[in-house]
């Protein structure tokens, strides 16, 4: 009896031992195993992304510096109205219908993008061109420079306009467009008014709703039916209030604690991307996304280059004389000042005023829009000058078919 109990606790000892091992073992299989899949999803997210070589010449603008802890970053973003992969009909000649430079201050507290109208006649430099040739500089139209030069051109031209030296870009087709839509699981819009575009074949009904897929194109692609300011200019408005809701969905929780839905949206950006080699890799990618989350909605905001009609031809547009403040503030990496006047921000309504006032950096009430009631220290005059500044952006939102 006493030989049997001598061997029980020897048996007991093995048999932990032996427990404790496989699950060592397991732990060890399941972190191969995640980090096996981190790597391939790594791999695969980076693979996604095309990137070119550009030839963007030697007459480049100098890089200013400015103090902060990181350099400022500009970031052309254009739009390719590539159609393979939507039901979007029709052929065209490969052009950029939308483009815009993002810019990130150096102490990455501030970002705003500025949206180039396609209509604007330009003065285009001399291009390297698609089938090889130079094409010679000139008066032109400027979504022209993508169709004859791709991507380096573009780059070229708004370098040669703004004297704002280009560090990235980014190019992003409408498949790869809708894709992104769908994996934050669709975009809410208000549409003012029923639009039946008989002309790019768009129908959208009244009403606030979410769109997803071929719907959130048509409603970045109307140009005609939706509001009074049809054309380019109100189409840019609506792109860049679309834009700011899906930039606060994506750096919501709801996107980013959700490492399926997330997956999802990396899959279709990665996927649409033709950059720049220096900017075709994820970590420089998610540090982008990660600077504008650390950055705030209240922080990130959307304006138009000042412009006007170009006298030759009402069809077209030329940039305004104010528009040389708005390159100087963007090359010396300043706060956009009255220039963000109208701008649309993520997590606030087209036409709503910052409560700061006209600032490049509004501050949001606690719901999340601004609050347009007077402090305790503001006259009737400057009280009655707000409510009319508000009414008066409220109606050129609604002109340009958003919702107030």
């Amino acid at each position: 009896m006493s030989d049997v109990e001598t061997v029980r606790p020897e048996k007991g000892r093995s048999r932990r031992r032996r427990i404790l091992t496989r699950v060592a073992i397991g732990f060890l299989v399941l972190a191969l195993v995640v980090v096996g899949f981190l790597v391939f999803t790594y791999n695969k997210l980076e693979n996604n992304i095309n990137a070119i070589a550009p030839d963007l010449g030697d007459n480049r603008p100098a890089q200013v510096e400015v103090e902060g802890p990181e350099e400022p970053l500009n970031v052309l973003v254009m739009g390719s109205d590539d159609r393979s992969g939507t039901d979007i009909g029709g052929e065209t000649p490969g052009l950029s219908d939308t483009t815009m430079l993002l810019h990130l201050s150096a102490d990455r507290r501030r970002a705003y993008g500025v949206s180039l109208p396609r209509d604007l006649m330009v003065q285009r430099p001399a291009c390297p061109g698609k089938n090889g040739k130079t094409i010679p500089a000139g008066l032109t139209q400027f979504n022209e420079a993508y169709a004859d030069g791709g991507p380096a051109c573009t780059v070229r031209t708004v370098e040669a306009i703004t004297k704002v030296r280009i560090d990235h870009f980014v190019v992003i087709n409408f498949a790869g467009f809708k894709d992104m839509v769908n994996a934050v699981d669709g975009v809410k819009v208000c549409v003012p008014n029923e639009v039946n575009d008989t002309i790019g074949n768009i129908y959208l009904p009244a009403g606030t709703y979410k769109v997803n897929g071929n719907q959130a194109l048509d409603y970045v692609r109307v140009r005609h039916g939706l509001g009074l300011e049809n054309g380019d200019i109100g189409r840019m408005k609506r792109q860049q209030a679309f834009i700011a809701a899906m930039v606060a969905k994506v750096v919501s929780r709801g996107t980013l604690a959700n490492p399926l839905r997330l997956y999802r949206f990396l899959d279709a950006a990665t996927s649409s991307l033709t950059t720049d080699r220096g900017f075709a890799k994820l970590r420089e990618l998610v540090s982008l996304g990660t600077s504008l989350q650390d950055i705030g909605l209240d922080n990130i905001a959307f304006v138009t280059v000042p412009n006007e009609e170009y006298q030759p031809d009402p069809n077209r547009l030329q940039l305004a004389p104010e528009a040389t403040g708005l390159w100087r503030k963007i090359r010396f990496d300043k706060a956009l000042g009255s220039y963000g006047a109208d701008a649309l921000v993520p997590g606030r309504k087209p036409g709503e005023l910052p409560t700061d006032g006209a600032s490049g950096s509004p501050s949001a009430s606690p719901s999340g829009s601004a609050s347009a009631s007077p402090s305790p220290t503001t006259t009737p005059d400057q009280a009655a000058a707000r409510a009319a500044a508000e009414a008066a952006r409220k109606q050129a939102a609604e002109d340009a078919g958003l919702c107030a």
